[in-house]
């Protein structure tokens, strides 16, 4: 495990410790010009990561969802301090906090840490993912009909044009679930389910777990099949990522 890595998995973990003195709390939530919601410990555990990266590797680039930073540095930290804010406030303990670090815009590094769950799901590019210490992969399903695929809301699927090929996969599936963001990745990366479909992102909710997700074998990509990250983009096991894919043409 490189510094880098190991400095990550403490500084996600003490952020997101942070959240859980407001988790179940009835915390002020606010609205964002983009409507999506905010509280005081989205913000606190940003800052901390902040301060902490300030500390060890001072003067590097930070880019994240509360504090913004450089859209365009070719390395940087990357922070979501709580991805998921919607089930924070709905005291759903499927929240997570990320931090990433990239490399010429692509990340070699990525933590996912659930504080309510207390676990965390890490990568490193070239050196496998690792569950609560132990190595994780995706799962070997070959056979699309026997899957299970997580989602991004109902509604976000209608907003960004994705319904029809959405509906598809849940005539075409075992089942699907709304285990949205970081959970739904995560779960892919695990093990658990096949596929997760998120129609709308933004650069800190998918860097960490694009690596992670990788590095356990699985594919990551947007609804084009580019590994670049962008604005969407489906995870999966790797097996029925083209099928996914298909149905979304």
């Amino acid at each position: 495990m490189s510094p880098r890595l190991a400095f990550a998995l403490n500084a996600a973990y003490v952020a997101g410790r942070s959240t859980l003195a407001h988790f179940h709390t009835g915390v002020a939530v606010e609205n964002k010009q983009d409507s999506s919601p905010v509280t005081v410990a989205d913000r606190e555990a940003e800052s901390v990561v902040r301060r902490l990266i300030a500390e060890q590797f001072p003067g590097e680039p930070i880019l994240g969802e509360e504090e913004g930073g450089n859209f365009n540095a070719s390395e940087r930290w990357v922070v979501d301090p709580i991805d998921g804010t919607k089930s924070f406030v709905c005291g759903v303990p499927l929240y997570a906090t990320l931090l990433s670090y990239e490399q010429d815009g692509e990340p070699i590094l990525g933590v996912c840490y659930f504080p309510a769950l207390d676990e965390v799901v890490f990568a490193e590019k070239g050196t496998g993912a690792f569950w609560n210490g132990r190595p994780c992969r995706v799962s070997s399903n070959s056979d699309l009909s026997s899957s299970y695929v997580s989602s991004g809301s109902p509604g976000s699927m209608i907003d960004h044009g994705r319904w029809d090929g959405f509906r598809r996969i849940i005539q075409a599936t075992k089942g699907t679930r709304t285990w949205s963001d970081a959970y739904g990745h995560a779960l892919v990366a695990t093990g658990r389910v096949d596929a997760m479909i998120d129609p709308v992102v933004k650069p800190w909710d998918i860097s960490s777990l694009a690596v992670i997700v990788r590095e356990a074998g699985g594919r990551f990509t947007d609804f084009s099949g580019s590994e670049k990250l962008s604005t969407e983009a489906i995870s999966s096991n790797g097996t029925l990522h083209g099928e996914i894919l298909q149905a979304f043409t």
